[in-house]
């Protein structure tokens, strides 16, 4: 006797074996055993959930010799040529082949006559999205007034595409995608049913690998077993399917913790060598980091993870903040791996960006004076690291992002009366930083500015330094010079002034007062006071004064040039 596959051999023959349709096994047990039975099923969900296999079964329920119930017998003439598949009363039709509305004309008109040895004739509509409109509207009658002896079940991978006067007409449910611990267990009961060897570990990989669809995860394992001459182990499915062991992710987390470029790229080349999937790398690598992610927010619930003891290790040793960075890093250079000139070097520069980039600070405003930001490892931190491009909810103004730091993670330096010759020494390849408040208006006057990003400067006062963060308070009557085209002409010149690229972030603040233009308009005030005074004071002024009972206007007076 020829060989059957498992997805064939194994296909559900009761509602009770069918895994993880739950919802759909309940609404239509209930049904068949009030006998509210309705006359269309549209039946939804992607590849491989049990579309056909629900409604090969409810075929059965409806046809079965012991009567309409939700427990077909099994033995009987209609369940076992159902289940070979030559029930002449359960017409399987293919939507995708059977497209025109012949053919549908064709399957309505036989559908007037009576079943010819069951109870109710059954039709099947598979991938019935792919029917032409002409075809949708040509049954639109008949589906909603079947013969009493018609059932239809539709199944479709896309009901998007199914016009809503058909939709209407039917009972829908949405299969799900299954889990995999439910598919690596009904895996588990097969193989111990087929009496093959197998490891757990093995079968977890492939549930992982079927994406939520049994079928696929069937096909998988019966791949494997031929691969693995009679059985399914870890090692031999890991080598078939490319995955990556969980070891690869650790040695990169200790390469990040570490700081260290070198063991990233050594990291990189010897999954490229042994030819394992970088996809499935990243993949694995943002998994990793979403347990520590879980173990930092939600105490106890990574306990019973197998690497719980690493993981908490990890979950000390990184900030939550750079956890999370690294997590969108690692998803989106997975989603970036097509753009790459090639896998390998999508995958280095995903490594690079993970090493290379951290949490950005904060402002003093936000965190209070003298608050530091975490840095982006508690432990064994080194090597060259950038600032956190910044995110589209900034407030108030897009910040600059930052180019690579000379040190690690620089701390936040309020400046009203604090040095920052450390910051200086530790840059010393950078302009000198303001030390005080009252240093900003004159260090900004010596830019290379003009018009409106000139007026935008001279209304900035100085807040704090963060490395090569840049927090300026600007006043509430300034807020409408805070756009992108003149924050970029304040940055390009204080990148020029410093020697290197800075990120700005603004703070608006009423009270800003050391500023520029405060700084002009006082010296103007000192100005004009001293000339008044001045002519006040000449003799001459005082005489005409006397003379002509006369008055001075302030404003017409000016300094002579």
């Amino acid at each position: 006797m020829s060989y059957q596959a498992l997805a064939r051999k194994w296909r559900p023959k009761r509602f009770a074996d069918l895994v993880g349709q739950d919802h759909v096994v309940r609404a239509l047990t209930n049904a068949l055993e009030r006998g509210r039975l309705h006359h269309a099923y549209l039946l939804t969900g992607t590849r491989g959930v049990g579309k056909t296999t629900i409604a090969r079964l409810l075929a059965k329920s409806l046809n079965c010799a012991t009567g309409v119930t939700a427990t077909p017998c099994g033995v009987c003439l209609a369940c076992t040529d159902i289940d070979a598949g030559r029930f002449v009363d359960l017409l399987e039709l293919d939507a995708a082949s059977n497209t025109g509305i012949d053919n549908m004309r064709e399957i309505l008109d036989n559908a007037r006559y009576a079943p010819t040895v069951g109870r109710y004739k059954v039709y099947l509509i598979d991938e019935v999205h792919m029917l032409s409109k002409a075809a949708f509207n040509s049954m639109l009658k008949t589906l909603e007034e079947p013969p009493e002896h018609v059932k239809f079940i539709l199944a479709t991978t896309d009901p998007q595409k199914i016009p809503v006067t058909v939709l209407s007409r039917c009972l829908q449910f949405n299969l799900k995608a299954l889990p995999a611990a439910q598919i690596a267990a009904r895996l588990a009961d097969i193989l111990r049913a087929e009496d093959i060897a197998f490891d757990d570990a093995a079968l977890a990989l492939i549930a992982h690998s079927a994406r939520g669809s049994m079928r696929d995860a069937l096909s998988v394992l019966d791949q494997a077993i031929a691969y693995g001459a009679g059985e399914v182990r870890d090692a031999v499915v890991r080598t078939m399917l490319g995955s990556v062991d969980a070891e690869h992710a650790y040695r990169i987390a200790d390469a990040l913790l570490a700081g260290d470029g070198k063991a990233l790229l050594a990291e990189a080349a010897a999954l490229t060598e042994r030819s394992l999937s970088l996809p499935a790398a990243l993949d694995e690598l943002a998994g990793l980091f979403h347990r520590i992610a879980v173990a930092q927010t939600v105490a106890g619930v990574a306990d019973a993870q197998p690497d719980a003891a690493r993981i908490a290790g990890y979950a000390q040793a990184f900030t939550p903040e750079a956890v999370q960075l690294a997590y969108q890093i690692s998803v989106q250079g997975r989603a970036d791996m097509a753009l790459a000139p090639d896998e390998p070097t999508g995958f280095a520069m995903t490594l690079l960006r993970l090493l290379a980039f951290e949490p950005g600070a904060e402002s003093v405003a936000a965190s209070g004076p003298g608050v530091r930001p975490l840095p982006r490892q508690i432990a064994k931190s080194s090597g060259p690291v950038a600032s956190e491009p910044p995110s589209a909810s900034d407030a108030a103004t897009p910040t600059i992002t930052a180019a690579p730091a000379a040190t690690a993670s620089p701390a936040v330096t309020p400046v009203p009366g604090v040095a920052t010759s450390a910051v200086a020494a530790a840059e010393p390849h950078a302009a000198a930083v303001p030390l005080e408040i009252a240093d900003w208006p004159a260090f900004v006057s010596g830019l290379r500015l003009s018009g409106i990003a000139l007026q935008l400067a001279a209304q900035t006062e100085l807040k704090a330094i963060a490395g090569n963060e840049i927090v300026l308070a600007v006043p509430e009557t300034a807020r409408h010079l805070i756009d992108k085209a003149y924050t970029d002409k304040l940055k390009a010149a204080l990148d020029e002034a410093f020697g290197r690229r800075v990120r700005l972030r603004f703070d608006v603040d009423a009270a800003a007062g050391a500023t520029l233009a405060a700084q002009e308009k006082r010296e103007r005030a000192e100005t004009r006071a001293k000339t008044e005074a001045a002519f006040r004071d000449d003799p001459f002024v005082q005489d005409v004064l006397s003379r002509f009972d006369a008055t001075i206007k302030p404003e017409s007076i000016k300094p002579s040039s």
